[in-house]
């Protein structure tokens, strides 16, 4: 719905620029992990766009499809530190695709009803890798002491990305064939890694349930095609008095 949503208010309401949902039927063929394609009218430009929709917390920005991220890592050793080898790193063939990811994640936490559109900054991320460390199973990275240290609920190894004050940015999650989608891809953590996120909403906004959105579902997912066709008659219209009433403004 959120996917159908975005795509359709790009089409509505942004000038110069249309979108289209491209389906999860073509999911699995997708050259990219997007679930829009905004395209400039102007220069025909295409950008694919990943939309995700989180709690706060773990975030995860690629799927590593191809599972060459961790195997590539492992290649380099334990303790990842030299600045030139992490550079060679992040622009090898296996991270490559993070130079093609647009991820618009919505970010909620449910208890306090707030939501949040939080871009991660890969150029950042980047330029501010300083060690890359891997955590087995059974270990856990303790910010305090910069050390690796016994830990609980670990499954599958990840290779963990730190800043120069030992801080997390990122990690790459376990890529073998056994593991799930949670176990592998490329991950960051809305909380830990705060500094690392552009918000487009300016900060946490409130938000309430709206139950008569809810109720023209209901009333649509049991409705006729001729209902739907009259419906988007009369929505139409409110789209485009409000669109001239923002014109005015």
């Amino acid at each position: 719905m959120a996917e159908i949503g975005i795509a359709e208010f790009i089409h509505q309401f942004m000038y110069d620029y249309d979108s289209r949902h491209v389906g999860k039927d073509l999911f699995r063929a997708k050259e990219h992990e997007e679930d829009i394609v905004i395209v400039n009218e102007m220069t025909k430009e295409e950008i694919p766009v990943s939309l995700k929709a989180y709690g706060d917390g773990p975030l995860q920005l690629s799927t590593d499809k191809d599972a060459k991220m961790f195997p590539t890592l492992c290649k380099y050793g334990s303790a990842i530190t030299e600045r030139k080898t992490i550079k060679e790193i992040l622009q090898s063939e296996a991270f490559l695709p993070l130079d093609s990811v647009n991820v618009m994640p919505l970010i909620y936490r449910e208890d306090k009803k707030e939501c949040n559109i939080m871009v991660f900054d890969f150029d950042k991320m980047k330029s501010q890798t300083s060690t890359i460390l891997r955590i087995d199973e059974g270990f856990k990275y303790d910010e305090d002491s910069r050390q690796i240290v016994p830990g609980k609920g670990r499954t599958h190894p990840i290779y963990m990305f730190l800043d120069r004050e030992g801080r997390y940015i990122c990690e790459v999650r376990y890529g073998g064939a056994t593991a799930n989608a949670l176990q592998r891809g490329f991950w960051t953590h809305t909380k830990n890694a705060v500094n690392y996120f552009e918000s487009l909403t300016n900060g946490w906004i409130s938000y309430e349930h709206n139950l008569t959105l809810v109720h023209l579902f209901r009333l649509a997912l049991n409705s006729t095609e001729g209902g739907h066709k009259n419906a988007n008659i009369i929505l139409q219209t409110d789209i485009d008095n409000l669109k001239q009433k923002l014109t005015k403004e």
